[in-house]
């Protein structure tokens, strides 16, 4: 269920259980851009790469659904960040490596997401995060699930953010162009309502 077979299996995280404060608290993944939701977008591109799709969410838990194999959502209450939603994931996946995508970013494609895969694979121990413009994008990532001891101590030590634990434990960086399209953020009503030419 991989388009490359080279590839080693990934388990997919699909990040949709923040607070959505940019949103004016609505369920951020649950938002339409292009007539689908969020999410649906992102299920669309990632659908094809794993059998282990997960989506971390909080709330809606019957909307999401039907885009997962596995829905998980934070231990704890009170959307804890980011950081909480990878940890659920990392202790739900099935596969050697766990692919970390927040649920903003619908103009990801199918390039990035094999170049994310065939990079991770060239270090196959360390987390792989991209970069642009100077700048980590924490949140899509490639985790290898034998760090999921390392990410539930620092957790339990009080660390809370996913970018400064991955940088720790020896990250290597994809880098992308700058202000690369792809990498865009559309979490503000604003954006979500811009032009963006097509969805995919």
């Amino acid at each position: 269920m991989t388009s490359n077979p080279a590839l080693p299996p990934c388990s997919i995280l699909l990040l949709a259980g923040g607070r959505g404060q940019r949103m004016g608290g609505q369920d951020k993944g649950l938002l339409e851009w292009h007539g689908e939701p969020l999410i649906a977008h992102l299920h669309r591109k990632t659908r094809p790469l794993s059998d282990d799709l997960i989506v971390s969410c909080n709330r809606n838990l019957e909307q999401y659904a039907p885009y997962a194999d596995q829905l998980v959502h934070d231990d704890e209450g009170d959307f804890p960040g980011p950081l909480a939603g990878i940890l659920a994931g990392l202790k739900a996946a099935r596969h050697p490596h766990l692919l970390v995508l927040p649920c903003d970013v619908p103009r990801i494609d199918n390039a990035l997401l094999t170049r994310m895969r065939e990079a991770a694979a060239e270090h196959p121990d360390k987390p792989l995060m991209l970069r642009h413009d100077d700048h980590w994008e924490p949140l899509l990532c490639v985790i290898p699930l034998a760090l999921r001891v390392d990410f539930e101590t620092a957790w339990k030590e009080g660390e809370r953010s996913p970018g400064r634990l991955m940088r720790r434990l020896g990250a290597t960086a994809l880098q992308c162009p700058d202000n690369d399209p792809r990498l865009a953020n559309l979490n503000t009503p604003e954006l979500l309502s811009m032009p963006h030419g097509v969805s995919d």
